[in-house]
């Protein structure tokens, strides 16, 4: 890898917002190679695209080029994973590890998909492991981190989810009801969020952000 090309790790772009964000981190020309790690291969082809299918048992024996970037768009839900304790395992334990595995590997810029209302306090299940991966993310050292947290993604999904397609009827119909600290709830495409992860690994930061609605739209639009 010549010295000024700078690689980037993918973890979840198969999900909504990882598989956009996959094709746009494609479509620009900020990273070179793109690596996805995936259980399975996509079967995909692109000249800046390297799969690395793993189980993700054992991270050390992973084969991918120095990394710059780390974008986690894991994410599952309790119903979906079959239990509290899976869930956790997908949506805390694999991000945090891989997470601490990058850094360790010389990535100094972590960007993670979170949601609304994450809270390591949180009586709500979801949000608390949600607060949780933001708490200990935060405390690996990563010189930038950017964390968003979107409200009820909209887009295209393997699979139907009674609760979730309720939720996006809902706040698709009334947004105009969700006005200054509600504003945070509005349902948004998982292509926004994408796009917003994009434009902030363009312009990276020193420190720790979090991203809700209307940051994310703003930097949504930004995006290159």
């Amino acid at each position: 890898m010549s010295s000024d090309e700078r690689a980037a790790l993918v973890l979840g772009a198969t999900g909504l917002i990882g598989s956009a964000l996959l094709n746009q981190l494609l479509d620009s020309a900020d990273y070179s190679p793109v690596v996805a790690l995936l259980r399975r291969s996509s079967g995909r082809s692109h000249p800046r695209l390297l799969e690395r299918v793993t189980d993700f048992a054992s991270l050390d024996n992973l084969d991918t080029p120095p990394l710059a970037t780390v974008f986690c768009a894991l994410g599952t839900t309790i119903k979906i994973a079959g239990s509290p304790e899976a869930f956790r395992r997908i949506d805390y334990d694999l991000p945090l590890r891989l997470a601490r595995w990058a850094r360790a590997s010389g990535a100094n810029h972590l960007l993670l998909v979170s949601s609304v209302g994450a809270d390591p306090k949180s009586p709500n299940a979801y949000l608390r492991v949600k607060g949780e991966l933001e708490r200990d993310i935060a405390a690996l050292g990563y010189p930038c981190v950017d964390i968003f947290q979107p409200s009820v993604l909209l887009g295209p999904r393997a699979g139907f989810r009674p609760a979730e397609w309720i939720s996006k009827v809902v706040l698709q119909a009334v947004p105009f009801l969700l006005l200054g600290s509600l504003r945070k709830y509005r349902a948004i495409r998982g292509h926004d969020v994408a796009a917003a992860m994009l434009a902030a690994s363009q312009t990276p930061l020193p420190g720790l952000r979090r991203h809700l609605y209307d940051d994310i739209i703003n930097l949504a639009a930004r995006a290159r």
